[in-house]
């Protein structure tokens, strides 16, 4: 959609209300400098191929790792439990909203990664939000990769926490932070799973220092959980376990469903139920979502050509950039960022692929830092051989105008 048309939503209010002037200013300034964000109307189920704003496209935007977002198997538990359990959780956790799924659900997600206990979250956000805090205060420090995602920088600001960032994967930096440190309680915080670069946290490394220096370390996995190690995540695919590990996983991507979990100790599982502010002050989400989950864990469970796919597809699409003149971030994962460099080129390069019925992400800052924007190409299970190479000619075609 054109600026001009984009501007049309917010540029209506009377310009003599001085208290709107400086919100229409900015978003004038976000447009300008080619940032200001839209929706697009999604007017199908999620899949490779969906119907969006009026037009059937081929997707690469989805977290839909799998391909189980729309799988009949999930859509049959949601509709056989809402017959039982209804719609709305109708209260907090702590009231009465904890239904027997959530609970089958949390003891399902503990088993399944390997550890004691886990806790359901009705969000990715809410969970970092709710867990950072619980934990850390004032007097604490918390270690965190510049590349971390939104939420987690938000959850330390929200801590009162000291925030000292280290330079994205340097265990050198981040050993000298600790070291140093006089902190009553140390928290590392990272993703395991780089949302725009799609590269992982050296996990292994990360935990020896926090052994080292006495140190809680967290892990999001949004993006590692149901693809890396065996679908089980970052911690079966490095092949290591520990009490200080702190595990948070969204159940949004490639589980198909909504919402996430923490696992870890009991203890600290005990910790958050009583402590955090995001799982104690909100309404329990739908316990049909609960028994979505359980059909989505089978699955992940017992359908490993499903991720044996999705490699073989990251593979092609790499051999088949391999001569363009944009290059494919250093990523095995399902995240395949290609670097274009500026917002204009990257918009450009976008809306050209939409235009031969493609749609990718243009990803700018403040997502990415200044002069690394990208096209975020993220494939799924639910991606053929044939789409990745329509994808591929589709960008050497355009690299080459």
């Amino acid at each position: 959609m054109p600026t001009s048309a984009c501007l049309k939503s917010w540029a209506f209010i009377p310009k003599h209300k001085p208290v709107f002037e400086a919100l229409q200013e900015e978003l004038a300034q976000r447009a300008a400098q080619g940032l200001l964000r839209r929706r697009r109307l999604l007017e199908s189920a999620q899949g490779a191929h969906i119907r969006v704003d009026g037009r059937e496209v081929l997707s690469f935007c989805s977290n839909d790792y799998l391909g189980l977002a729309n799988h009949p198997a999930l859509i049959a538990a949601v509709q056989e439990s809402a017959a039982t359990a209804g719609v709305g959780g109708g209260a907090s956790h702590l009231i009465t909203g904890h239904h027997r799924l959530h609970h089958e659900v949390e003891d399902a997600l503990a088993g399944f990664v390997g550890l004691p206990r886990a806790l359901l979250f009705s969000t990715g956000y809410m969970a970092n939000i709710g867990i950072v805090t619980a934990l850390v205060g004032r007097g604490d420090a918390v270690f965190a990769d510049r590349l971390n995602h939104a939420s987690l920088n938000d959850a330390v600001v929200l801590s009162r926490a000291e925030l000292k960032r280290y330079p994205h994967n340097d265990m050198a930096v981040l050993e000298q932070l600790l070291k140093v440190s006089k902190a009553k309680r140390k928290l590392v915080l990272a993703d395991a799973v780089f949302s725009m670069d799609g590269d992982m946290a050296p996990v292994a490394d990360m935990l020896a220092l926090c052994e080292r220096y006495d140190a809680w370390l967290m892990l999001d996995d949004a993006h590692g959980f149901g693809v890396l190690g065996n679908g089980r995540g970052i911690l079966a695919e490095y092949n290591i376990s520990s009490p200080r590990i702190i595990y948070m996983a969204t159940l949004g991507k490639a589980a198909g469903v909504a919402g996430a979990f923490v696992a870890g100790a009991a203890v600290l599982i005990e910790s958050m139920i009583q402590n955090a502010r995001s799982y104690v002050y909100t309404t329990a989400s739908p316990p049909m979502l609960a028994a979505a989950l359980l059909a989505s864990l089978n699955i992940i469970e017992t359908e490993s050509w499903r991720r044996e796919r999705l490699n073989l597809l990251i593979q092609r699409l790499r051999d088949g950039l391999q001569e363009c003149r944009w290059s494919l971030a250093d990523s095995s994962t399902p995240i395949q960022p290609l670097m274009i460099g500026g917002n204009e080129e990257v918009l450009n390069v976008s809306e050209r692929l939409l235009e031969r019925g493609i749609l990718v992400p243009a990803i700018r800052p403040p997502t990415v830092p200044k002069g690394t924007a990208r096209l975020r190409i993220s494939l799924s299970a639910a991606h053929t051989v044939d789409d990745v190479a329509q994808l591929v000619n589709a960008i050497k075609e355009i690299a080459s105008q």
